[in-house]
């Protein structure tokens, strides 16, 4: 009688733990066709370097394109919550597509990992933000640095164009307010979509005010055009970028007309001039040679903010499991409350210490200063 049981006993407690033990499911949505490809290519093709189990438990993950659109990306995000029951969202790849999930994920209290670059995905923080983390640095680290420098050229005037969306507005914003507490005038403001293939108009106009510098705010391959269109119509002023511009296609696309932007971003783009004493150059070197592996070249910037994406839940999962089963909204606020509590998580591109106000968590040490010099990246000096 006793060995039954302890038999049936056993049978109920191995029962339990394979229930406890349900794989981890996590949707990732990218914009792998369309306009913002560049971006969401990379993205997408680090799905195979994300960890493969998540607290000793295995992972799915579940990808959908939504083809650059914001529209899509809610489909594809309500498809992913009520069809797959996913207990976290890696994506989408535009900041308008983020935006136009938050909402949507708030609403279920499915975590989302988002790898853009607007900081209004996360501030001002609120109730539905809080259910956002952002795996890329807030648009005031980046515009800090470069008004920084541009105090140190003595810059008095500067031309702004950016893409009329969350991202250049936002930019928009945090840079009209650095400016004008540090001395710098905004002469001129322009905007343009991000598949405008003719910037005539709005080059003619900010080159019209005799700006000393003009910062352009633009993610991906929209960030060559209306730099292109200033140096074709004479402009010789310093140009400089976001880390929106942040990939190798930039150097590619715009050829000589380039060289010389100055741009605040990440680590990645120089690696070999990285001391090895920073503590995020081995996690990139380590995603970079095992992209290149897998695809025969290095991944954009964009792609490590997926992986990087996967690095905060491989620390935040187990603390998760410790309070609820995965499939659970009980393990979604669990997972959401240890991302928020991460601390001194080293990133391919800088350090994450999260808090309730801060859902991005990175200090300084999430940029470096760089410059585009006969066609390459280096640091500035």
């Amino acid at each position: 009688m006793n060995f039954i049981k302890t038999a049936l006993f056993g049978a109920i407690l191995t029962g339990s733990m394979s229930a406890a033990f349900a794989d981890i499911k996590i949707g990732v949505v990218t914009s792998s066709s369309g306009p913002v490809a560049m971006v969401g290519i990379p993205q997408k093709n680090t799905i195979a370097l994300l960890p493969k189990t998540l607290g000793g438990q295995t992972v799915r993950y579940i990808s959908i394109d939504d083809a650059s659109d914001p529209t899509a990306s809610v489909k594809a995000v309500n498809k992913l919550i009520k069809e797959n029951n996913v207990d976290a969202i890696i994506g989408p790849s535009g900041s308008p597509n983020v935006m136009a999930v938050i909402g949507t994920v708030a609403k279920a209290g499915v975590p989302l990992l988002a790898p853009v670059g607007t900081s209004s995905a996360v501030l001002p923080m609120d109730a539905q933000k809080k259910w956002v983390f952002k795996t890329t640095q807030n648009d005031d680290l980046i515009a800090s640095a470069l008004i920084q420098d541009m105090v140190k050229r003595k810059i008095k005037t500067l031309g702004f164009i950016g893409t009329a969306d969350p991202y250049g507005d936002n930019w928009n914003k945090v840079v009209t307010s650095l400016a004008a507490k540090n001395g710098i005038s905004i002469v001129a403001k322009e905007s343009f979509q991000r598949q405008d293939t003719s910037l005539t108009g709005q080059a003619l106009k900010l080159i019209a005010k005799k700006p000393q510098a003009i910062l352009v705010a633009a993610p991906g391959s929209s960030a060559v055009t209306p730099q292109t269109a200033l140096y074709d119509r004479g402009y010789r002023g310093q140009m400089y970028q976001t880390h929106g511009a942040a990939l190798d296609q930039f150097l590619k696309m715009g050829g000589n007309k380039v060289n010389n932007t100055i741009l605040a971003a990440s680590l990645m783009l120089v690696i070999d001039e990285i001391p090895n004493s920073n503590p995020s150059k081995a996690v990139a070197l380590n995603y970079m040679n095992n992209y290149k592996k897998l695809y025969g070249s290095y991944p954009a910037t964009f792609g490590a903010n997926v992986y990087d994406a996967g690095l905060l839940l491989e620390k935040a999962v187990p603390i998760a499991l410790k309070q609820a089963k995965p499939g659970s909204l009980q393990f979604r606020q669990a997972l959401r409350s240890a991302l928020e509590n991460t601390k001194n998580l080293a990133g391919t591109q800088g350090v994450y210490n999260m808090t309730p106000t801060d859902h991005s968590g990175f200090d300084q040490r999430g940029r470096v200063m760089i410059t585009v010099s006969n066609g390459q990246w280096k640091l500035l000096k």
